[in-house]
C-alpha cells in the first residue's frame, strides 16, 4: 500500500510541477523586467518566482522519473489505486506529513479528498533531500494546486528524525537482506521452474512462451520462497490471478519495480531485474501459477541408492572418535556437512550432501546422521565407520526443510520420516537404508477460515517419547498431525488444530509437552504428545523462531522454555510445570529484551546458568556479529554482549553469527560465524563457565558454516 501511495504522490508532484511551472513561466512572461528604478521589493519578489519556476522545473524532472507512474502526468493518480495529486487535501493539508511520506514510506488506508486508498508508498531513499524538496514544490506548485515550497532543511529534518528511530530487524532494506524474515524465508525455491506445466490464463495479458519460460525461472528464484510455489502466499501475499488481475499491469509494475515498507524488495529500482523483466513479471503473475511436477513413489525411489548395504556395514564403533561428542556442522553454500571431533576441535571428515543442509539428526542409537537438503535430498551417514561416510541416500521430494527418526522403546532406529515443501507430503523410510515405504499428502484445509489449501509445507517433525508417532507441523494449514507408526500400512493418525505458518519447535524439559511457534500467528501451540491434545496456543509477539528452543529453570516461575523472534527484541519465556508451579504454566510468564530481532536460536544447557540469543539476520552488522548472554540465574541484570566474529578475526564480510550450541558436558558453546562463500568463515567456542573465548576453528574446508548438531545432545534432546 506504501508503494502505492508513494507512487500517488509522486504522481501528484508530477503533475502539479507541470502546472506551476506552466503558471509561474506564464507570470514571468507577462511582468515587465526588472529596472534600476523598480522598487526593491518588486525585485525581489521577482527574484523569489524565479527561483520557484527553477525548482519546478528541478522537481518535475524527478517527478517524471518516479512518481509518474502511479500518479500520472496529470496528477490525478489511479482510480481505485493511487491518489490524485492534484487539488489533493493530503498533500497540502501538512507538508511535514508530505515530507514524511515521501521520506519514509507510507502503508495502510489513507482518505484523500473524501475517497479511501488502501496502498503502499516506498520509501523513497534513493532522492536527495535537494530532490524531495524540489518534487514536493513541484507537485504544490502544479495542476491548480494553490502553490507554496519545501526546503531542504525541512527535508533533512524530517530525514533526521526518521533515522534516528532505531532500525529493527523487521525495517525494509534491499533484497536479498529486506526484512529479517524475508532473509529467512525469501530464499530462491529449489523446486525449480523445470518440468513446471505452463497454463495460459483468460483475461490475463498475453505472452510468448519464451517470456512465460523466462519469468517462471525468474519467479522460482526470486518469490517462490515468499510468496509460494502455487502463489497462495506465507511470509508474502497471496499472488493468484483473481488477485493480480483487478490490479493491472501497470499497477503491479509499480510495486514489483519499487518494492514496499513491508519487505518487498525494489526489484527494478535496485537493478536486479529491467524494465523489460520488470514488464514481463507484471504480465505473469496475472497468470494462473505453472504447476511443477508432482513427486510419488516411482520418482523417489528412483533417487533411493543404498552404498553400503547393511550387510557391509561394521558391527561395532571401527574409530576411536568419541561419538557422543562429535559436531555436525553445516557447510550451506558448499552443499556439504563437516564431522568435528568435539574433543580435539579437528575436522573428522567432509562429505557431500543435498545443496544447504536444512538440518542434521541422530538416530536413537547414535549410530546414524540424517542430513536433509533443501533441494530434499537425504543423506544417511554411518559414525561406525572407520572414517565415517555415506551409506545410503534419497530425494523425498524437490523442497524440503526436516527429517527425524523414530525414538519410542522398541522402534529406535527402525524408521525415518521427511517432510517436503513441494509436494506438500511426507515420507515414511526405513531408517536404515532409506527405503521409501509411505508417503502422505498433507493438502488440506486450514484451521482458521476451514478453506482447501494445496500446498502445506512440512516444516518441522519430532519424534515423541510417549507414544510410537511422529509429531509433524503442517505450515501453511496450522495442523498438527500426530503419525502412528505402529502400522505404517494402516496409518493412524491424530490431527490437532493449532494456528498457521508452524515452523520450528522442541520439547520442554520433560520431553512430554512439544512447544512450537506458528511464527507468522505470533504464538507458540503447546502439545501434549501423551494425552495427544493441544495444551495452549500462548501469544507471543513478532514473529517467534526458538530453533529447537531453550529450557531452564528460572528462579521465580519455575522450568520454563524460550523463543526469541525474527521481528523484534523479545526473548519470551514460557512456564511449563503444570505440576509444581501451576499458575505459571503454558504462559508468558517472563520477557526479556535482547539486542534486537533477527534472532533463529536460543540455547541452553543443563549444566549452565546461562541463556545465550544470536540474531544473525539484524540489519546491524554490530548485533548480527555478536550474541547475548543472560544469566538464568539473575535475569533482571540484563544481558552480556560476547563479540563472537570479532574472536574469529576473519577480515571481510557479512561475519554472521549463528546458532549456539553445547558440547555434551555443557561447559563449551559452538557458534558458526558464517560468511560470504568466497570469504572466510569459522567456527568459533566458547567457555561457558568463563564467557572467554576457548579456540577458533578457521580450516579453509570450513565454507559459510550455519547449524551444528552435537550428536548427544541432538539424541537425547538436550536443549
Amino acid at each position: 500500500m506504501t508503494s502505492k501511495l508513494n507512487f500517488r504522490i509522486r504522481n501528484v508532484l508530477s503533475l502539479g510541477a507541470l502546472g506551476t511551472l506552466a503558471l509561474a513561466t506564464t507570470a514571468l512572461a507577462q511582468q515587465p523586467s526588472a529596472s534600476a528604478t523598480a522598487p526593491q521589493v518588486h525585485q525581489a519578489e521577482v527574484a523569489g518566482a524565479s527561483a520557484v519556476a527553477a525548482r519546478v522545473a528541478e522537481g518535475k524532472k524527478v517527478y517524471d522519473t518516479v512518481c509518474l507512474a502511479c500518479h500520472q502526468a496529470d496528477g490525478k493518480g489511479l482510480p481505485g489505486a493511487f491518489p490524485p495529486l492534484a487539488g489533493s487535501d493530503y498533500l497540502l493539508g501538512d507538508k511535514d506529513r508530505a515530507i514524511g511520506v515521501v521520506v519514509n514510506g507510507l502503508q495502510g488506508e489513507v482518505v484523500v479528498n473524501g475517497v479511501k486508498f488502501n496502498s503502499v508508498m516506498p520509501a523513497m531513499v534513493q532522492l536527495s533531500d535537494q530532490e524531495i524538496a524540489d518534487a514536493l514544490t513541484f507537485a504544490m506548485n502544479s495542476w491548480g494546486n494553490a502553490g507554496g515550497t519545501v526546503s531542504v532543511s525541512q527535508v533533512a529534518a524530517v530525514r533526521a528524525k526518521a533515522a534516528a528511530t532505531p532500525k529493527q530487524a523487521d525495517s525494509p532494506t534491499q533484497h536479498p537482506t529486506t526484512v529479517a524474515e524475508l532473509k529467512y524465508q525469501g530464499a530462491p525455491s529449489p523446486a525449480g521452474a523445470e518440468g513446471a506445466q505452463i497454463l495460459m490464463t483468460p483475461g490475463a495479458p498475453t505472452m510468448s512462451e519464451a517470456e512465460f519460460k523466462e519469468a517462471q525461472q525468474i519467479y522460482f528464484e526470486r518469490c517462490a520462497g515468499c510468496h509460494g510455489v502455487l502463489r497462495k502466499g506465507a511470509t508474502g501475499k497471496p499472488l493468484t490471478p483473481d488477485i493480480t488481475q483487478k490490479k493491472g499491469t501497470e499497477y503491479l509494475k509499480v510495486f514489483i519495480n519499487q518494492g514496499s515498507p513491508a519487505g518487498m524488495p525494489s526489484w527494478g529500482k535496485s537493478g536486479e531485474l529491467t524494465p523489460a523483466q520488470v514488464d514481463l513479471m507484471a504480465r505473469y503473475v496475472q497468470n494462473e501459477p505453472p504447476l511443477p511436477p508432482e513427486f510419488g513413489m516411482s520418482e523417489i525411489k528412483a533417487t533411493w541408492n543404498v552404498i553400503v548395504p547393511v550387510s557391509d556395514r561394521p558391527t561395532t564403533k571401527q574409530n576411536n572418535y568419541n561419538i557422543d561428542n562429535i559436531f555436525v556442522v553445516t557447510l550451506r553454500d558448499s552443499g556439504q556437512i563437516a564431522l568435528i571431533d568435539g574433543d580435539t576441535k579437528q575436522i573428522i571428515t567432509v562429505i557431500k550432501t543435498g545443496y544447504a543442509v536444512h538440518i542434521s539428526r541422530m538416530s536413537s542409537s547414535g549410530r546414524y546422521v540424517y542430513t536433509i537438503g533443501r533441494d530434499g535430498k537425504i543423506d544417511l551417514i554411518d559414525l561406525f565407520m572407520a572414517t565415517p561416510a555415506r551409506v545410503a541416500e534419497i530425494k523425498v521430494g524437490l523442497e524440503a526443510r526436516s527429517v527425524e527418526t523414530s525414538k519410542y522403546k522398541g522402534y529406535e532406529d527402525k524408521y525415518a520420516i521427511a517432510g517436503s515443501y513441494w509436494p506438500p507430503q511426507y515420507t515414511i523410510m526405513d531408517g536404515s537404508t532409506l527405503e521409501p515405504l509411505k508417503i502422505v499428502s498433507t493438502r488440506g484445509m486450514t484451521v482458521d477460515t476451514q478453506e482447501y489449501h494445496p500446498e502445506p509445507r512440512v516444516a518441522a517433525i519430532v519424534a515423541s517419547h510417549e507414544h510410537p508417532e511422529f509429531i509433524v507441523n503442517v505450515k501453511e494449514t496450522g495442523q498438527i498431525l500426530l503419525v502412528n507408526y505402529e502400522d505404517i500400512n494402516n496409518l493412524k493418525t491424530t490431527t490437532i488444530g493449532a494456528a498457521r505458518f508452524l515452523h520450528d519447535g522442541g520439547w520442554d524439559v520433560t520431553k512430554r509437552y512439544f512447544l512450537t511457534a506458528a511464527n507468522q500467528s505470533n504464538k507458540v501451540a503447546v502439545i501434549d504428545s501423551k494425552e495427544q491434545k493441544l495444551t495452549a496456543l500462548v501469544d507471543v509477539d513478532k514473529i517467534p523462531h526458538p530453533g529447537r528452543g531453550a529450557n531452564f529453570t528460572d528462579v521465580q516461575y519455575g522450568p520454563v522454555w524460550v523463543t526469541s523472534a525474527l521481528g523484534n527484541e523479545k526473548v519470551t519465556l514460557i512456564g511449563t510445570d503444570p505440576v509444581g508451579h501451576k499458575d505459571n504454566a503454558w504462559k508468558a510468564v517472563r520477557v526479556l529484551s535482547g539486542q534486537g530481532g533477527g534472532s533463529l536460536f536460543v540455547k541452553s544447557h543443563p549444566t549452565s546458568h546461562h541463556l545465550y540469543v544470536d540474531t544473525p539476520l539484524n540489519p546491524d552488522p554490530k548485533i548480527a556479529q555478536s550474541v547475548a548472554v543472560f544469566d538464568t540465574n539473575d535475569l533482571d541484570a540484563g544481558y552480556q554482549v560476547l563479540p563472537i566474529a570479532e574472536w574469529a578475526k576473519l577480515g571481510e564480510g557479512p561475519k554472521r553469527v549463528v546458532q549456539p550450541e553445547f558440547n555434551k558436558a555443557g561447559d563449551e558453546v559452538w557458534f558458526s560465524v558464517w560468511n560470504g562463500k568466497d570469504q572466510r568463515s569459522a567456527i568459533v567456542v566458547v567457555d561457558d563457565k568463563t564467557l572467554k573465548l576457548k579456540a577458533v576453528i578457521d580450516d579453509p574446508r570450513i565454507v559459510t558454516p550455519t547449524g551444528k548438531f552435537n550428536v548427544y545432545n541432538t539424541m537425547d534432546d538436550v536443549y
